[in-house]
């Protein structure tokens, strides 16, 4: 009865100072790199109501006890979302604070030297999502954490996945997208299922250009090794593969106009009337391309211009390889 009185005297106490916390929170106007620290103590707070309850054992130890617990914190102030989840012998928290979502971290805790501890802190950019794995060697528990960036105007998100494992009393990351790609992730959806993260992504060459549709994006399918060591590369696939070739074709045609090269030139522009009529100067233009079909287009016109002076250029596919078939100045 008396631990009972005690720990509802915690709770209460805890809640009544994330309260004022809160509060006072709410009131500044921070950078993002100053938002972990403002945070610190309500991170200490949530902390210690998971360590205590952990430490206590039985139900109160249980992840829906856990999560009944901070649903209280998140009541207390509407901005956060708290959510906890059980991997073998680790609790791992997912915890929101602000609408910034630098202030966002994933708090991994466990068994430490035969006590429960805060074993490792995460802080990175996005919304978190954290979804557990089967053991992976030696029955390691292991979960992925997801970061997903706020939603473009264009329906794709910047996204960071990593592969955490328990390695003794400690949890290391062992895998992450950061890692396997050369910029950015930028997706347009993502899934794990099974083991297998699937993500279909953005891809960058010259003539892409932002918000416009049909451009080329790649899906890779990235599959847990069977030894469950890391995640390895099992599949990629494109999607409207077209643009990123039609775009090279462009690229090389105006490298060829800009440095008089007549054999690359005639090699993409067929018809010497067509030829005749394009300005040695042409230049590319960050405009939308316009196919007659997005999914397998035959013709696509491409903007460009001549010192200022907007042009139109039109290609057409034959077998593999695109052509100028047309090309004239835009009247205005």
């Amino acid at each position: 009865m008396l631990c009972a009185t005690a720990a509802a005297a915690d709770e209460g106490d805890r809640l009544e100072r994330f309260r004022r916390l809160a509060l006072t929170s709410q009131g500044l106007a921070l950078a993002d790199d100053e938002l972990p620290d403002a945070y610190r103590e309500m991170y200490a707070l949530v902390d210690e109501e998971i360590i205590e309850s952990l430490a206590t054992g039985s139900v109160f130890a249980s992840p829906a006890f856990l999560q009944d617990r901070l649903d209280g914190f998140s009541e207390v102030w509407g901005a956060a979302a708290l959510g906890v989840i059980g991997v073998g012998p680790l609790v791992v928290g997912t915890f929101q604070f602000s609408d910034a979502s630098a202030a966002n971290t994933v708090r991994i805790y466990g068994p430490l030297r035969g006590e429960v501890a805060l074993l490792t802190t995460v802080h990175r950019e996005g919304r978190p999502i954290v979804s557990p794995l089967r053991p992976g060697p030696d029955g390691a528990a292991q979960f992925v954490s997801a970061w997903e960036g706020a939603p473009s105007g264009r329906g794709t998100r910047r996204l960071r996945v990593e592969l955490w494992r328990q390695t003794g009393d400690a949890v290391r990351m062992v895998w992450s997208t950061a890692q396997q790609y050369a910029e950015d992730l930028v997706v347009r959806n993502w899934s794990l299922r099974e083991g297998v993260l699937r993500v279909r992504y953005e891809l960058r060459y010259p003539g892409w250009t932002p918000g416009c549709a049909a451009q080329t994006e790649s899906e890779d399918a990235w599959r847990l090794s069977p030894t469950r060591t890391t995640f390895v590369l099992a599949g990629r696939a494109p999607h409207h593969a077209w643009h990123r070739e039609l775009r090279a074709a462009v690229a090389r045609l105006l490298g060829a106009l800009a440095s008089g090269d007549r054999g690359a030139i005639a090699a993409l522009v067929p018809d010497a009337l067509v030829r005749r009529q394009l300005p040695a100067r042409l230049g590319a233009e960050p405009a939308c391309d316009a196919p007659d079909d997005p999914a397998n287009p035959r013709r696509v016109s491409v903007a460009a211009s001549d010192r200022g002076s907007p042009w139109e250029l039109v290609w057409e596919r034959v077998g593999v390889r695109w052509r100028l078939i047309a090309a004239s100045p835009v009247l205005q």
